[in-house]
C-alpha cells in the first residue's frame, strides 16, 4: 500500500505520534512566516521563551497588513519587528515588498518542506508542494524556538481534477466549486491533496489560488505535487536548486475522494456573506456593481494581473465603478511597469494600491453604504470590508475586470476572444527589500514603542471555576466578530488593553463592559465558533478580559487551538439542546476542574437555573497539560526547566 504526498511529508517530519486520523502528532517545522498584524505578539511571545536565536531553516517576518500609517502605532510596531528579526535570525520583508504568501511563494517556498505561519492563508505554499499550515502566533513562536508543532492527524482527501478548464474559467472557480459542494465547515480536520490530469493545466500561481482559499473550507491545508510545472516556476525565479520532485505513490490510499471535471466548470461567484454561498455568474441578473477590487493573497500574481491588463487594454471602466488593483508583490508591480501592462491598467481608470493586503482586511477602500463590491479576495464576511451594509461578492480576476467595464456582474464568456497569459521564462528578481538577519545579533537593541504593551498570560488552573455567561452568540461566528480588525483597530494589535474595549462588539456591544464588571466569565457560541482568520487576538483579548471557557456546539480548528494555547477551555455541548437553555448572566460553576480535565467530560452546574450540563473537552493529553499549566507558553517554560535539571 503506497503513501499519498501528505503522508510522505508528514512521515519525514514526524517527531512523535502515530499517523492515524485523529491521533495527535508532532511535526518538525522547517520554515515559519509571520505578518505584522500577528507578528508583534508572536515575537513578544518568542522573546518570553528566552531563546537566543531561531532554530528553523528559515523564518521570515513580513510587513503587509498594517501599512497605512495615520499615526505612529504601525511604524512603531514595524520597527520592533525589524529589530527582533535582526537580532534573532529572521529575514525581514519591508513594507512595499508585498503580501507574505505571494512573496514567500516567489522567493522562499521549497517543495517537501513544512511551513507554519501566523496567518490562516499560509496553505498558499501548498501550491508549491509544501505542507503549509496556518496557526496561532504562539505556535509559531514555539516552532521558531525549535519546538514541535502538534496537531491531530488530518484525514487526507484526494481531489481528482479531470480534463482541462475552458476559456474564461479559472483556478478561482475550482475552489469556489469545492466550497459550493462542501461548505465552510467541509474541510475541518482534513488535508486536500490535488491530483489528476487536470493539474497539468494549472501553473504554480493558479495552484496557489486554490490552496490559499482552501482555508475557507476550514481545511488544515491543501497541497499539489511538485512536478515539471513547479520546476519551471522555480527556474523562472532563479531557484531551480530548491526543486524536488514529489508526488503520491500510484497505489496511494486516501480517506475520501472527490472528482471535479474541469471541462464542466463555469464561472462562479460567492455571494454575500459567505465564501460558500456560491452560484454561477450567469445566474446573477442585473447586479449593478459600485466597486471592483483586484488583488489579495488569492489573486494578485503576475499572471492574474496580466490577464486583467489584457482585458482592460484600450477600454474604460464604467462611470459608476471604482476599480482598484493591488499587485501582490514588488516583483509583480515592477514587471507590470516594465512591460507596459501597468500603463494599460491605469489608462482604463483603475487606481493602483500598494503591494499589501489593504482592502482584503478592511484596511482602506471601504465601499459606500449598501454598495455592491466585487472582489477577487477569499472572504466576504459581513462587515469585513469596513462597511456593514455592503454586499461583497467573490470572483476570479477575469470576471472582476470584465464586470468593471460593463458595470454589472458579467459572465466573461460573453466578452470576446479568450485571453492567454503564459508564465514568464524569467521573473524580475530584486530582493533589496528583504533584510537578512545579523550574523551575531547579541548587540542588536530591540526597539519598543509606546504602543507595545505586555501580553496577557494564562495562570495555572484553579480547582473551581465560576462566573456568569457574558454573551450568547449564534453559528459561524468569525474571528472578525470576536476581535474586529478594521483600519481603526489594526494599529493596536500590539496593545491588548486597548483592543479589549472592542471584543465581540459586532455581536454584543456591551460585552467588554460586562466582562470587566463581572471580572470575566463564560462565552456561549453556536456551530463553527471562531472560523476565519488565524488571529490569536481572538483568544488573547478574551483572556485579558477574564474569559474562562467558551461553550459551543463546535469550533474552528485554529481558534480552538488558540484558546487552548492561552489557557481558555473550549467546551463542546454533549447535547446541543442545552445551548437553548442557557441565558446571558446565568451563573455557572465547574467543580473538581483538574479531575474533570483528565476525564475529558466536564459537568457544568447552572446555579441560576439549578441545572447541570455535560460538556465534552475533546483534546489530547498534551493539551490537557497545557490547560492545567495555564497555556502553551507556561507549559513550554516548565518543559525547558525540566530538561535543564
Amino acid at each position: 500500500m503506497g503513501l499519498n504526498l501528505s503522508q510522505k511529508i508528514i512521515q519525514k517530519h514526524l517527531l512523535h505520534g502515530e499517523t492515524k486520523p485523529g491521533n495527535e502528532i508532532a511535526l518538525k517545522i522547517d520554515q515559519t512566516l509571520t505578518q505584522d498584524s500577528t507578528g508583534t505578539m508572536a515575537y513578544l511571545q518568542f522573546e518570553a521563551l528566552g531563546i537566543d536565536k531561531v532554530r528553523t531553516k528559515r523564518s521570515v517576518a513580513y510587513i503587509d497588513h498594517n501599512t497605512f500609517q495615520s499615526g505612529p502605532e504601525n511604524a512603531g510596531d514595524h520597527a520592533y519587528i525589524q529589530s527582533v528579526a535582526k537580532k534573532y535570525g529572521i529575514y525581514f520583508s519591508k513594507p512595499g515588498n508585498g503580501i507574505c504568501h505571494q512573496v514567500h511563494l516567489e522567493r522562499f517556498a521549497i517543495p517537501g518542506e513544512t511551513l507554519l505561519g501566523s496567518d490562516s492563508h499560509t496553505p498558499t505554499g501548498g501550491g508549491m508542494g509544501m505542507l503549509a499550515i496556518g496557526a496561532g502566533g504562539l505556535d509559531v513562536a514555539v516552532a521558531m524556538g525549535g519546538g514541535a508543532y502538534y496537531i491531530n492527524m488530518p484525514k487526507i482527501v484526494k481531489v481528482n481534477l479531470k480534463g482541462s478548464l475552458n476559456p474564461w474559467v479559472s483556478a478561482k472557480d475550482i475552489i469556489l466549486e469545492l466550497l459550493k459542494k462542501l461548505s465552510v465547515k467541509g474541510g475541518v480536520g482534513k488535508i486536500f491533496e490535488y491530483t489528476g490530469e487536470g493539474i497539468q493545466c494549472l501553473s504554480v500561481p493558479e495552484r496557489a489560488t486554490i490552496t490559499n482559499m482552501g482555508a475557507e473550507l476550514g481545511a488544515t491545508t491543501s497541497i499539489f505535487p511538485s512536478d515539471e510545472i513547479t520546476y519551471e516556476f522555480l527556474k523562472a525565479q532563479g531557484r531551480e536548486k530548491d526543486y524536488t520532485p514529489l508526488s503520491a505513490d500510484s497505489d496511494a490510499v486516501y480517506d475520501q475522494e472527490i472528482e471535479i471535471d474541469l471541462s464542466q466548470l463555469e464561472p462562479l461567484v460567492a455571494c454575500p456573506h459567505s465564501p460558500d454561498n456560491v452560484v454561477k455568474v450567469k445566474d446573477l441578473k442585473d447586479v449593478k456593481v459600485n466597486q471592483v477590487l483586484i488583488g489579495s493573497c488569492t489573486n494578485s500574481s503576475y499572471m492574474d494581473l496580466m490577464k486583467v491588463a489584457q482585458i482592460l487594454k484600450g477600454k474604460t471602466i464604467a462611470e459608476h465603478v471604482s476599480l482598484a488593483i493591488a499587485p501582490g508583490s514588488k516583483q509583480v508591480l515592477t514587471m507590470l511597469a516594465q512591460n507596459g501592462a501597468l500603463a494599460s491598467i491605469i489608462a482604463s481608470g483603475a487606481r493602483i494600491l500598494e503591494s499589501a493586503c489593504g482592502p482584503c482586511i478592511g484596511m482602506g477602500q471601504s465601499p459606500a453604504e449598501n454598495a455592491v463590491s466585487l472582489r477577487t479576495f477569499n472572504r466576504n464576511f459581513e462587515g469585513r470590508s469596513g462597511t456593514l451594509s455592503a454586499k461583497v461578492y467573490l470572483v476570479s480576476p477575469e470576471i472582476a475586470a470584465v464586470s468593471a467595464l460593463t458595470g454589472y456582474i458579467t459572465d466573461a464568456r460573453n466578452f470576446g476572444d479568450p485571453i492567454n497569459v503564459e508564465l514568464p521564462k524569467k521573473f524580475f528578481i530584486n530582493d533589496n527589500l528583504i533584510i537578512p538577519p545579523a550574523k551575531d545579533g547579541k548587540s542588536i537593541e530591540i526597539i519598543r514603542g509606546s504602543n507595545i504593551k505586555p501580553f496577557p498570560q494564562g495562570k495555572a488552573v484553579s480547582n473551581e471555576i465560576t462566573g456568569k455567561i457574558l454573551t450568547k452568540v449564534g453559528d459561524n461566528i468569525t474571528t472578525d466578530h470576536i476581535m474586529p480588525s478594521n483600519s481603526k483597530l489594526l494599529p493596536y494589535r500590539s496593545n491588548i488593553p486597548y483592543l479589549s474595549d472592542y471584543c465581540l462588539t459586532p455581536c454584543d456591544k456591551d460585552f467588554p463592559k460586562k466582562a470587566k464588571d463581572f471580572e470575566g466569565g463564560f462565552i456561549v457560541g453556536g456551530s463553527n465558533y471562531g472560523q476565519g482568520s488565524s488571529r490569536e487576538h481572538a483568544a488573547l483579548v478574551p483572556l485579558y478580559l477574564g474569559v474562562k471557557a467558551v461553550l459551543a456546539k463546535s469550533f474552528a480548528r485554529i481558534h480552538m487551538a488558540n484558546l487552548i494555547n492561552n489557557g481558555i477551555f473550549p467546551l463542546i455541548f454533549e447535547n446541543e439542546k442545552d445551548y437553548e437553555e442557557l441565558d446571558v448572566l446565568d451563573e455557572l460553576l465547574i467543580k473538581e476542574v483538574k479531575r474533570q480535565i483528565q476525564s475529558g467530560l466536564i459537568e457544568i452546574y447552572n446555579i441560576t437555573k439549578d441545572k447541570k450540563y455535560k460538556m465534552v473537552l475533546n483534546i489530547t493529553k498534551r493539551q490537557k497539560e497545557m490547560l492545567l499549566a495555564g497555556g502553551l507558553l507556561n507549559l513550554t517554560k516548565l518543559q525547558e526547566e525540566r530538561s535543564k535539571k
